[in-house]
């Protein structure tokens, strides 16, 4: 009965998430920025001072499929933090919480929904990748088997590193409950302090640990410029953001009043 009723809870959020076309948008906006990504590294793979390893290569057919989780990995963390948050933005928790008093029980649903929600947004951007490399490399004179050269691990890790990164952001929601704050903090952070900091060789020792580059490490990026964990412990460290930041979601929502 218990498990019926988090079906039921999951469903709704579902029924939430179709109601408008944010999450639509923002998928859109996810699969044209993995496009570019991917279609740079394909355009300059030739060029001298190249970051990536040759395309002929294991490592830069790695490094090529890895894009999508750049490409869909912040923007599946922005749909579930505006997901978490929608509930305090538009004063629906307290209905939401009333209907189901087991609060551990909605944050659940919430976190599983958007973990699913990052999964199907970590195929379709393995999709546009595959899309743009197998005529362009075939192009180029430059085989590419879906099935060789590491890539089905690199797709595990593309598809886990997503899935991750949608927890984090609703695990990062249900913790600040401010929309605006949220989502700017997490662009901020993806897209202005973590380059920085990754991009100082003095802190190295320190950035590899964050999360950006254990998603790198989980989906086996391979740069000249920079230094990744194995993909093995990028894959666990990744795992406990996630984790936390839904355990924490998790509890403060428990605990917290609503209002």
């Amino acid at each position: 009965m218990e498990r019926q009723s988090l079906s039921r809870l999951v469903r709704g959020e579902f029924h939430k998430l179709f109601t408008t076309r944010l999450w639509l948008w923002l998928l859109l906006a996810s699969l044209a920025l993995t496009a570019l990504y991917a279609s740079l590294l394909i355009a300059f793979s030739d060029g001298s001072g190249t970051w990536t390893p040759p395309l002929d290569t294991a490592p830069g057919q790695q490094t090529l499929f890895a894009v999508a989780a750049g490409g869909t990995g912040t923007l599946a963390a922005v749909l579930a933090a505006i997901g978490v948050t929608g509930e305090f933005r538009h004063r629906t928790a307290t209905v939401t919480f009333l209907a189901t008093p087991h609060r551990g029980r909605v944050v659940t649903a919430k976190l599983l929904a958007y973990a699913s929600v990052g999964a199907a947004f970590a195929v379709l951007g393995l999709g546009v990748v595959t899309a743009i490399a197998l005529p362009w490399l075939s192009a180029k004179g430059i085989g590419l088997s879906l099935t060789a050269h590491g890539i089905p691990g690199t797709a595990l890790g593309v598809l886990a590193s997503v899935t991750l990164f949608s927890l984090i952001g609703a695990g990062l929601g249900a913790l600040l409950r401010d929309q605006v704050a949220t989502v700017v903090a997490l662009l901020v952070y993806r897209f202005v302090a973590e380059p920085i900091l990754t991009g100082v060789p003095a802190l190295e020792a320190f950035s590899r640990y964050l999360p950006g580059p254990s998603s790198s490490a989980l989906t086996q990026i391979t740069l000249t410029t920079q230094e990744f964990l194995q993909p093995w412990a990028g894959g666990l460290l990744l795992t406990g953001y996630g984790l936390t930041f839904a355990l924490l979601g998790t509890v403060w929502s428990v605990r917290r009043d609503i209002t």
